[in-house]
């Protein structure tokens, strides 16, 4: 049986993946009406990637037999100004997502819930990962950005990403 506070963080956590899914998708749709079709694509994918997160969640909880209660997810708030803008929301927001996991973890601890603890070192690896993708965009941004022909190719390069599952074992 997992424990009760372990529980409520977990199932907080499903609608938080959700969320970063809308939040990205908002972000796809900015950087397409702007006709950067590669970040488009990037986002997009990145949004699966936030979907299946909640699925493994969910997964986790229902393999526990916890029943998941699922809410309502917040509308993105964020009105960009500029290219360069989502990219520092979505860094800012991996940073959020990786204290809310920090914080699952730590109460996961502190139950001695291993199970958990194990499951959630897929995530602690990944939002490092997270983070890491986020800032190397930026740095690019910022080196390529204001010059046309860089920025067609670092759009060029992002259109290039596939999606690809997670390939965690629950």
């Amino acid at each position: 049986m997992l424990n009760e506070k372990v529980v409520a963080l977990l199932n907080q956590q499903v609608n938080k993946e959700f969320y970063s899914a809308y939040l990205y998708l908002e972000i796809s749709n900015f950087y397409d009406s702007i006709s950067l079709d590669g970040f488009a694509n990037w986002f997009m994918i990145q949004a699966q990637e936030e979907r299946d997160h909640a699925m493994l969640f969910y997964r986790y909880l229902l393999n526990n037999g916890i029943k998941v209660q699922l809410e309502a997810i917040d509308k993105p708030d964020k009105v960009f100004a500029d290219k360069k803008a989502p990219l520092a929301a979505t860094l800012e927001h991996e940073m959020y997502v990786t204290s809310l996991i920090n914080d699952i973890y730590a109460a996961a601890y502190e139950a001695r819930d291993f199970r958990s603890m194990q499951f959630l070192d897929w995530f602690v690896k990944e939002q490092g990962e997270e983070e890491k993708n986020a800032n190397d965009l930026i740095a690019k941004m910022e080196l390529f950005g204001d010059d046309a022909k860089s920025l067609y190719m670092l759009n060029s390069e992002l259109a290039a990403r596939v999606y690809s599952a997670p390939s965690l074992v629950l």
